[in-house]
């Protein structure tokens, strides 16, 4: 029989939870007080639950036993009303993400320096590097970071950036217009370079804003003499250039300084519009030093093992919740799952 004040299905999603053993130390499940459809977008479901006493961490904690007793693929859950209710955002089990989803131009966000990633059960993806200026993109051989790399530094393209790639490959995974638009780099003295000229630049800047009493690049655009375009350095295997073993005293000196002038840029850059998408396949601790990783704020990681998880999201939560046959699906470091935009990468 259904409690009063109670949407329709309350009894059985009660029982349901307390057949998962979901329940408080008395033995009672939470009681569904709620259930509407986001009006923002009509797959996701809000369901508000009366917790019973159980704080938020069991609910997380417990997350898989609750989807099955609800029927549902759960994407977020948060306090509401003054922490006396557990607001839970679902879907219906099966109704996920569809395994391509094709860039069109209109994604191309208005908002400053937004960059668009995909699109999750709440919405679209995104990270905006005026407030979030650096990135590491993660994921095993085939995941699709990639593409997703291509994807976030066309955007940066489209929006007015300088974009400079390091790519170890001799550039064959760029077709033409990528090379005549964009700074390219293909082995390690190039790269190193490359970054000496970028911190150059980051130190003139330095000068420019405090002569101008400005704080960051979009406060010295709007008075300015001199505007100044955002520099984004995207590096398809940073492994390749911070890996030092097996090689000479020489070589180690020059990718020393490599990770110096990374280390520099992933520090400082920010106000000054100076951005990194590094992406890295490698599981191996020793490849990302403190000094970078710790200063790379924006994590994204798709199929990958639990250390490759551990390394980008400092979690395991890419090796369990990313399907291993999956292609351009990626979580990011606060738990939201998205499909990347897959671009045609003819076009730049």
């Amino acid at each position: 029989m259904m409690k009063m004040g109670t949407p329709m299905g309350a009894g059985t999603l009660e029982e349901n939870l307390k057949k998962a053993g979901f329940v408080n130390h008395a033995g009672e499940a939470p009681i569904l007080v709620e259930k509407q459809k986001d009006p923002d977008n009509t797959r996701l479901v809000i369901l508000d639950f009366d917790p019973s006493g159980i704080p938020l961490n069991e609910w997380v904690d417990t997350k898989e036993r609750i989807e099955t007793a609800l029927n549902m693929t759960i994407v977020k859950m948060e306090w509401a009303d003054g922490w006396r209710i557990v607001r839970v955002y679902a879907v219906p089990a099966g109704n996920t993400f569809p395994e391509k989803i094709k860039w069109d131009e209109k994604y191309l966000s208005k908002d400053n320096f937004e960059l668009v990633l995909g699109e999750s059960l709440l919405g679209m993806a995104t990270v905006n590097l005026a407030n979030i200026p650096h990135i590491l993109l993660g994921g095993s051989t085939g995941s699709g970071k990639s593409v997703l790399l291509k994807l976030l530094l066309m955007q940066a393209y489209h929006k007015g950036a300088e974009i400079f790639i390091a790519d170890f490959k001799g550039g064959v995974d760029y077709p033409k217009i990528w090379h005549y638009k964009c700074w390219m780099c293909f082995n390690e003295q190039d790269v190193l370079n490359l970054l000496k000229d970028m911190v150059q630049e980051l130190e003139r800047r330095k000068g420019l804003f405090r002569d101008a009493g400005c704080a960051n690049i979009d406060e010295f655009n709007q008075i300015g003499n001199e505007h100044l375009k955002r520099w984004v350095f995207g590096c398809d295997e940073v492994a390749e250039v911070l890996d030092k073993s097996g090689h000479s005293k020489e070589e180690k000196e020059l990718l020393s300084q490599i990770e110096s002038k990374l280390a520099t840029i992933a520090r400082q850059g920010r106000a000054f519009g100076i951005h990194l998408i590094l992406a890295t396949q490698r599981p191996d601790a020793n490849i990302l030093p403190g000094q970078i990783k710790n200063n790379v704020d924006f994590r994204v990681c798709g199929r990958a093992d639990m250390v490759l998880s551990q390394i980008v999201l400092d979690n395991t939560s890419a090796a369990d919740q990313i399907p291993k046959d999956a292609k351009g699906r990626f979580i990011t470091g606060d738990g939201t799952v998205f499909q990347a935009y897959l671009p045609d990468e003819n076009q730049l």
